[in-house]
């Protein structure tokens, strides 16, 4: 048997021979169709997003609540540079 040459053909200069290559496109769309109805399905039809946005806002209203004086800082400090975004008057619930 003899073996499988991988290497493209080249032209004089080393570089790959244009008349060559083969254009390869691929289209996803009815596949990132079926995906979005996949995940619409998983996630039923009691699924309320306003309801899902709302308790993460609450799940956040809590992470940041009785803060102590070096972790209102460091809040402060993370909200400034911009990592994190400003919740109500700018100070974390207390």
């Amino acid at each position: 048997m003899a073996p499988h040459d991988r290497t493209p053909p080249s032209d004089a200069s080393g570089a790959p021979d244009a008349s060559e290559l083969v254009d390869f496109a691929v289209d996803l769309t009815s596949q990132e169709v079926l995906r979005r109805a996949q995940v619409m399905a998983a996630l039923g039809p009691d699924w309320d997003p306003m309801e899902v946005l709302l308790g993460e806002e609450a799940a956040y209203d809590l992470l940041y609540s009785g803060l102590d004086a070096g972790q209102q800082r460091l809040y402060d400090d993370l909200v400034a540079a911009g990592v994190l975004p400003r919740r109500g008057d700018g100070r974390a619930a207390a």
